[in-house]
């Protein structure tokens, strides 16, 4: 499979391939001094300078199992990855930006992470606890975890806004799976798309005026790879949604934060056509 690792500029609309490999490389992170992407492939972690696009290993200890939730703290200083290696299911950890030794931030599994709080102090993260999926949050010192939400229902991708106000997340609590936003504090859960497309992962800018997502053509089940979707803003003082992109993909295409600093861009995944 050849994977693209794309950056689209809001501005102009265009869309340039920065990096192109043979390897499956997944989940573009920008990082906050806007000079490489961050990406996961084969259990392992890669930095992909933007000055100097090719795949640059992380050292991330004894850890080999990571998954695409993986990110980077708002000061550049920590990276976060979920993983594995040593767990019967996905545990999250931090370490080092330039590599090393990994702390583990969750006592309990399945956790999945997805998003930092805008001051470095929380993450927030996708969890299975008595056999529901919800939404939780940690300090990243660790601690205890508090679940915000959970239910039989699904819910996935959650990500700050950078007033720290809210955090959206995907979810088909309303009966289908759409947008959603709530509270740090686990209140004023509200749905915020209502549409026929089956929408994942929302990534507010770091400006605050959109929310970038990927859509699903209507019945997927899942968040699968290998799937036409497309790529959709929403321009939050109007409420409008516009489609950016259409393109081979999904599952690894925008799992986790990915906007430049600036709020003029962001990198995505796609891959060739079988």
């Amino acid at each position: 499979m050849t994977s693209f690792l794309d950056i689209c500029d809001l501005d102009t609309g265009d869309i340039t391939t920065l990096l192109e490999t043979d390897r499956h490389i997944e989940a573009p992170n920008w990082s906050p001094d806007g000079s490489y992407l961050l990406v996961n492939g084969e259990g392992r972690l890669f930095r992909v300078p933007l000055d100097a696009p090719q795949l640059r290993d992380v050292d991330t200890g004894a850890l080999h199992a990571l998954n695409n939730d993986h990110g980077i703290s708002p000061d550049g200083q920590t990276l976060v990855i979920s993983d594995k290696t040593q767990t019967p299911h996905s545990c999250i950890f931090t370490l080092p930006a330039v590599g090393g030794a990994p702390t583990r931030i969750t006592p309990k599994t399945p956790s999945w992470w997805h998003g930092w709080s805008p001051d470095g102090q929380r993450l927030a993260y996708t969890v299975v606890r008595e056999d529901q999926f919800g939404i939780a949050t940690i300090p990243v010192a660790g601690g205890e975890e508090t679940v915000l939400i959970r239910s039989p229902h699904h819910y996935d991708g959650p990500d700050y806004t950078p007033d720290g106000k809210w955090i959206w997340f995907n979810s088909d609590r309303g009966g289908a799976m759409d947008l959603w936003r709530i509270r740090p504090d686990g209140t004023d859960a509200e749905q915020m798309t209502d549409d026929a497309a089956v929408n994942w992962f929302p990534h507010p800018s770091p400006d605050g005026r959109y929310v970038l997502y990927l859509a699903y053509p209507e019945g997927t089940e899942g968040h699968p790879p290998d799937r036409e979707v497309t790529l959709r803003l929403i321009t939050l003082a109007t409420g409008d949604t516009r489609t950016l992109a259409m393109l081979w993909g999904g599952q690894g295409t925008l799992n986790v934060p990915c906007w430049s600093p600036d709020s003029r861009r962001f990198a995505y995944m796609r891959y060739a056509r079988p």
